[in-house]
């Protein structure tokens, strides 16, 4: 579904992003682990084209995509879940999620089957987005990027800022959406969660991918938890 092969990225003259290769499989769930800093938010913002590559490849179903402008790749299927949700405030529930509907007959994401997934959402539809609570806004974020009716949707700390329990809630929605056949790649701090959810991890440092392998792999390997992810 997706291969990002060697790409660097600057911001101005800063070399962020040093030759990194990850790929998401179709229907599978790749994760990109790391501290803050290390470029995972660069990376997402690469294969969307918020970011311009210098170097390198990013391949969505075997075309090229590096460089595009961002509504171009978003037409090809790709959707993003952005970091801090960045739902519209003076809009309504309902407003947020028709300004991403898909104009192509039988699409399978509509207005009603995204208040079937997020019921909260249907009972806040006329409320404005930014009376929403962190959790709402993140579901909001992620119906609102369902409406493009993607084959891959781009997630970038999802769990950010929220409690427990809605962290917990997140998750079963994009557990939900993988069952469903959706490929993800996701960006996330939260370890525990991010190796519930993954068929594949990688873990960033400085740029550069430092560990791939299976959730099963990274949870046993000490070594990469102690030196990349501050975690024993």
């Amino acid at each position: 579904m997706l291969q990002v092969e060697g790409i660097h990225t600057f911001y101005d003259e800063s070399h962020i992003l040093h030759g990194v290769s990850l790929t998401v499989e179709k229907g599978k769930m790749s994760v990109l682990l790391g501290r803050n800093g290390m470029g995972k938010t660069t990376t997402i913002g690469s294969i969307i084209g918020f970011n311009s590559v210098k170097q390198g490849k990013i391949l969505y179903k075997n075309n090229e995509i590096q460089n595009l402008p961002s509504y171009k790749i978003s037409k090809k299927g790709i959707g993003i879940v952005p970091q801090g949700r960045r739902i519209f405030s003076n809009l309504t529930v309902k407003e947020n999620l028709m300004t991403t509907a898909s104009q192509n007959n039988g699409c399978e994401w509509t207005i009603a089957k995204i208040f079937e997934l997020f019921p909260r959402l249907e009972e806040r539809k006329k409320s404005m987005g930014g009376n929403l609570s962190g959790g709402e806004q993140s579901m909001l974020s992620i119906g609102r990027a369902l409406m493009t009716n993607p084959d891959l949707l781009l997630l970038d700390e999802p769990s950010e800022g929220l409690s427990p329990l809605m962290v917990k809630e997140v998750m079963s929605i994009i557990k939900k959406l993988k069952g469903k056949g959706l490929s993800m790649l996701m960006v996330e701090q939260n370890l525990a969660m991010a190796l519930n959810v993954a068929d594949h991890v990688y873990v960033l440092n400085k740029g550069e991918v430092v560990f791939e392998g299976t959730p099963k792999e990274l949870s046993e390997n000490k070594e990469v938890k102690n030196k990349y992810l501050a975690l024993g």
